[in-house]
């Protein structure tokens, strides 16, 4: 997440907005977004991850990363999902994505 902190001028000029959330409880999550520059959701539960299609980890009981690119319209235009630490969508690969996307309107 640290990533995308660290793009927000990028993302700004380009008009988009970040936001995560987790299965921690508003303490812990709160922890997580002062260092960040972004909201943090709290109390993502097993049904959440359900109806997004994640996948769940019992054993944990987290969700696995699952990471959605929203347009204006709230169409979903790229996804990822992972199953463990790997495999997650890189800030700077967004904001080429966002730019070329925008490159396409004109």
């Amino acid at each position: 997440m640290g990533g995308f902190a660290s793009s927000k001028a990028e993302f700004d000029k380009l008009n988009v907005k970040v936001v995560a959330a987790s299965v921690d409880q508003l303490d812990k999550a709160q922890e997580v977004a002062n260092e960040l520059n972004f909201p943090v959701g709290y109390g993502v539960t097993r049904d959440i991850a359900d109806r997004l299609g994640s996948w769940w980890e019992e054993r944990r009981q987290i969700i696995q990363p699952s990471e959605f690119i929203l347009n204006a319209e709230n169409k979903v235009m790229a996804s990822s999902y992972s199953d463990g630490p790997l495999g997650r969508i890189d800030a700077r690969d967004v904001v080429r994505m966002v730019n070329f996307y925008q490159s396409q309107k004109k």
